[in-house]
């Protein structure tokens, strides 16, 4: 078991009873666990597989190829309509784990058994050519940043494509893209308020500038 993953599951504020059944499902079916851009992550071999998600509502487990799987139960669903790859289990309770711990530990075998196969999911490529060179690579390279971008509504979208095009050197635009990552991966739109303070919440109305 990894110390960092155990360490997140410990200090999490909510849903430790939940990511800790959740690990032992995992770890049982032969993966290894890393912390990975700062969740926990399962692997196999140096494949990215699966992801333990906390949320506030529930806590998730998705499939970095899960449109690959046949899903005979009916409990994955998308991250974001915008999603061409992942798919995700959402969970609000440790007997609800529990009782589908069969069927969880069924589709990680498949999953398991698609990443042995190299089987690939085939992307449209369409929705990003209108995106920044940089952007796309991002995209590309970190897929969990993916996910979280791919989840924004067409609108956010959008929004941070203007501005990261905006720039006109390269190096501004990468520069842009690393600021705003966080932002992204929190599901937050470039004109979203982040403070808390802003009375036309969710839209940012400059009240940060007078904290």
């Amino acid at each position: 078991m990894n110390t960092q993953v155990d360490e997140y599951i410990q200090n999490a504020d909510k849903w430790q009873a939940e990511m800790a059944m959740l690990q032992t499902i995992l770890l049982d079916c032969g993966l290894t666990e890393v912390l990975k851009w700062r969740v926990p992550c399962f692997m196999l071999q140096k494949s990215n597989l699966i992801l333990i998600g906390k949320f506030k509502a529930y806590v998730t487990l998705s499939f970095f190829k899960g449109v690959l799987l046949k899903d005979e139960n009916g409990i994955l669903v998308s991250p974001g309509e915008n999603s061409q790859t992942m798919k995700m289990a959402k969970f609000t309770s440790v007997q609800q784990i529990i009782e589908l711990e069969a069927v969880l530990k069924a589709y990680i075998y498949e999953a398991i058994e698609i990443e042995n196969a190299g089987l690939k999911v085939e992307m449209t490529k369409s929705k990003n050519l209108d995106f920044p060179e940089e952007l796309i690579q991002k995209l590309n390279k970190d897929s969990v940043f993916k996910t979280a971008f791919e989840g924004l509504t067409p609108g956010k979208q959008r929004g941070y494509k203007i501005y990261f095009s905006a720039a006109k050197q390269s190096a501004t635009r990468t520069s842009r893209i690393e600021q705003y990552t966080e932002r992204i991966l929190k599901g937050q739109g470039f004109h979203d308020c982040v403070c808390g303070h802003s009375k036309r919440m969710p839209t940012c109305d400059g009240s940060h500038k007078y904290l």
